[in-house]
């Protein structure tokens, strides 16, 4: 057995060029662990800040990446079979522990959720934080219902398209924002019913179009955004705060009479593995075998091009979800 694997090492902070792809040793799992041969690895903007030194957790040297796609490799707890299609996600990864941007990881066993699918490994891999992020911003966060309204703001991003696959699947009208007209078709393609391009006031066009407000918003962009996404929602509405695309995380001064419209309610969204049920991935999974829903997989890199991949990733250039394949 080859104790060996590669991997891409982040010694200390800072641009792209400190993703280095080195050979290490490969982990052992104990009886509360499973080791996964990682087989795809999704991009996620929450690595950058990690790899930039600005994340609020985590320490250096680390392989990084929140979530992994791949096959059981070893479970000495039993708790899954060898070969068994699993992913993992968020729990430290990356962070406080080694995470997916390597041939192998080791995560804890409570924080792996089984599937079937033969669909290829570049699209599952888009998967997991994507989906958990846009479900439990939907269940969670904004507590939707069936056939209700919603604006997703930042709809371009992985999580945006994920969330208004999500929505029509339940016969949601879903609203979604995007800078560039040049991205109206990605948006159409994964059944948004109306495209809005953001020059940082919609609220006005929103009520356009829905004048009592949507029933719901997610909020991607960040607070730089996040007032006029207010403004877009009905009363007994909710915002659920969930991204930050503009990098801006905090209001200064902030004065809830003037942010908060009455009665819209804010919430928030940044959930674990444990959020995501089983049958909601295999469900997801099974729609897009079928035809009925799309994962929307934008460009594919191998591990030694991890640099450029973050490069992309902080250009906005990837068009979906970015996935590197070890």
């Amino acid at each position: 057995m080859n104790e060996s694997m590669r991997a891409v090492v982040v010694e200390a902070p800072g641009g792209p060029e400190v993703l280095a792809v080195r050979t290490v040793p490969r982990p052992r799992a104990s009886n509360d662990q499973v080791l996964i041969r990682v087989k795809a690895f999704g991009l996620n903007r929450s690595e950058l800040h990690f790899r930039n030194g600005l994340a609020y957790s985590g320490s250096f040297p680390r392989i990084p990446g929140i979530e992994a796609t791949g096959v059981v490799e070893e479970a000495p707890g039993g708790q899954f079979l060898p070969g068994q299609q699993v992913m993992t996600m968020m729990g430290g990864m990356g962070r406080e522990f080694d995470g997916g941007y390597a041939e192998f990881v080791r995560v804890p066993a409570a924080q792996v959720i089984p599937f079937r699918s033969e669909l290829p490994w570049e699209v599952v891999g888009a998967v997991p934080e994507m989906l958990q992020t846009a479900y439990g911003s939907l269940a969670i966060g904004v507590r939707a219902g069936d056939g209700d309204s919603l604006l997703i703001r930042g709809g371009t991003s992985s999580v945006g398209l994920a969330l208004a696959v999500l929505a029509k699947q339940r016969g949601m009208q879903v609203l979604s924002t995007t800078r560039s007209e040049s991205r109206r078709p990605l948006l159409e393609s994964v059944g948004v019913d109306h495209v809005l391009i953001d020059d940082g006031d919609i609220s006005e066009r929103v009520r356009d179009i829905i004048p009592d407000g949507v029933d719901g918003a997610v909020e991607l962009v960040g607070v730089n955004v996040m007032r006029d996404t207010l403004r877009s929602v009905r009363s007994g509405g909710v915002v659920c705060f969930t991204g930050m695309l503009s990098d801006q995380w905090t209001i200064p001064d902030f004065y809830p009479m003037d942010w908060l419209p009455n009665g819209v309610r804010l919430t928030s969204y940044s959930g674990e593995a444990a959020d995501l049920p089983p049958r909601v991935l295999q469900e997801f999974l099974d729609a897009v075998a079928a035809g009925e829903a799309r994962i929307p997989v934008g460009r594919t890199y191998a591990m030694d091009d991890i640099a450029q991949a973050h490069r992309d990733l902080e250009a906005n250039v990837v068009g979906g979800k970015g996935v590197v394949l070890p």
